[in-house]
């Protein structure tokens, strides 16, 4: 694999993953009439008027939970709340304020060293799209008929089977046509408009649909010839191995390491009908049995990728394609909050999807996509104040972000890892048990006999003596951290 350079903020990054029509609402946008009631169960084609300005409105909240990048799912105009179906790459939806309210977004975030990142849709356009559009309404005549893959007339845009190709079948998202230049080129230009507007960075929808090594090669010399400093990420549900050597992507949304988290993790507690596709369809031979099955797994995928990919992968526990990870677990908050101990201290960002942090639940789309309950009576504040401290904890201890991992004991459900970088070293122990666990470690070699270990999210210290930490007592599901 060839190596190359990932952008350095990424690694230091903690991203906050927004779906722009749930999270926040300000009355200074200007709001259409028939909108769901904020607080009512989501529905597929409702709206609930989230908007831009409310995000501005709320980065305090977001800053005062440590987060340093945001993530937007799709903000260009479309005809539909998640906003998959583009009309136009160059405009702001006008309901989450325009472009306006987003050069006004850019500019808040950007003077709190936060970083944002927004959705590429790059596949498919929409029949609400300009050139889709001209074809439905002059046929054979259209001047774009070669921006699609027409195969007939008339398009059966809304009844029949489809007549040109479109993402899995679906008459509303019509495929661009990529080896047309002119495509190309418009595809090329709203991402360079972007980054010169100020973004920093793309995370790209489907990627894997445009089959096209060349497309994403030259996609990627345009983006870094424009900001050198802008993220690439690409929604790769599986081995991503051709996307992240070196002349396309950055990284990837680290789904492999989500479906370990899931299973290991949930264990017997896990809703397994909630995993829906994912793990099935896009790694069907993962099989983790133990803790023993799990460490080996986690190493193993620091090791399948260029380690400066691995520093960049965008590490996540859900996302608004998949059930969240606290209905996962069928509500047990303690597993939860060992998993984020780990996302915390793993190489990679890690990424967290709006609401996690306060124990918004919910299955499949359309319920994993609840807006946002801004009356903090309805929060968790146990879990806020422990994704806090984590945030924290990763922001103070640069071994946390890009040191090396090294793995010291796996037994008994209970998994030791060692993050060092230089003088600084930390050591992990998580115990996924329902039983209080007393272990030794191993750490001859590594840390000095005398040295003493200092708990970071609780009181109490340990002594390295004879090449061991001994007795590090763990109560049922729970973790510590140790600075040497």
């Amino acid at each position: 694999m060839n190596s190359f350079n990932t952008p350095e903020w990424v690694h230091h990054a903690i991203f906050y993953q927004i779906f722009p029509d749930r999270f926040a609402k300000s009355k200074k946008v200007m709001k259409s009439n028939n909108l769901e009631n904020w607080d009512s169960a989501p529905s597929v084609y409702g709206y609930k008027g989230g908007d831009l300005l409310g995000v501005v409105e709320k980065l305090d909240y977001l800053q005062d939970l440590g987060v340093n990048a945001l993530y937007f799912n799709p903000i260009f105009q479309s005809a539909s709340n998640h906003r998959y179906h583009t009309h136009d790459y160059f405009q702001v939806d006008p309901m989450l304020g325009g472009n306006k309210a987003f050069k006004k977004l850019l500019r808040e975030a950007h003077k709190r060293n936060m970083r944002v990142v927004l959705d590429g849709v790059f596949n498919h356009a929409s029949r609400g799209f300009f050139q889709f559009n001209d074809i439905l309404e002059n046929g054979q005549k259209s001047a774009y008929l070669d921006w699609f893959d027409i195969r007939g007339f008339p398009l059966n845009a809304y009844h029949g089977e489809p007549n040109y190709r479109c993402w899995w079948g679906l008459p509303a998202l019509p495929e661009f046509n990529t080896d047309n230049p002119q495509v190309r080129d418009y595809i090329f230009s709203v991402a360079k408009y972007w980054v010169d507007e100020g973004i920093d960075g793309w995370r790209l929808d489907v990627p894997f649909e445009i089959d096209d090594d060349a497309f994403w090669q030259e996609f990627r010399q345009v983006v870094k010839q424009a900001n050198p400093d802008a993220y690439l990420t690409g929604e790769i549900a599986q081995d991503a191995t051709r996307w992240l050597a070196g002349d396309q992507f950055d990284a990837v949304m680290n789904y492999l390491l989500t479906y370990g988290i899931w299973i290991y993790f949930g264990g017997d507690e896990v809703n397994q009908e909630l995993f829906g596709h994912w793990i099935s369809a896009h790694a069907p031979d993962l099989k983790i049995n133990n803790v023993q099955d799990f460490a080996t797994y986690v190493q193993g995928l620091l090791e399948k990728y260029p380690h400066e990919a691995v520093l960049a992968q965008m590490n996540l526990l859900d996302s608004h394609d998949t059930a969240r990870f606290l209905s996962l677990l069928n509500g047990h908050k303690d597993l939860m909050l060992l998993a984020v101990l780990f996302l915390m201290t793993y190489p990679g960002a890690p990424s967290i999807y709006y609401g996690d942090e306060i124990g918004l639940d919910g299955g499949n789309d359309p319920d994993c996509r609840k807006a946002f309950p801004w009356d903090n009576r309805q929060w968790d504040t146990q879990m806020l104040g422990f994704y806090q401290r984590c945030i924290s904890m990763r922001k103070s201890y640069p071994a946390l972000r890009d040191g090396d991992f090294k793995v010291l004991y796996a037994q008994d459900d209970v998994m030791g890892y060692l993050r060092s970088k230089g003088e600084e070293k930390l050591l992990v122990v998580l115990n996924r048990s329902r039983e209080t666990r007393h272990v030794d470690i191993n750490v001859q070699g590594l840390l000095p006999d005398g040295g003493v270990l200092q708990h970071v999210l609780a009181n109490g210290e340990l002594v390295v003596k004879d090449g061991y930490v001994r007795d590090v007592v763990l109560a049922p599901v729970s973790g510590v951290v140790m600075k040497v």
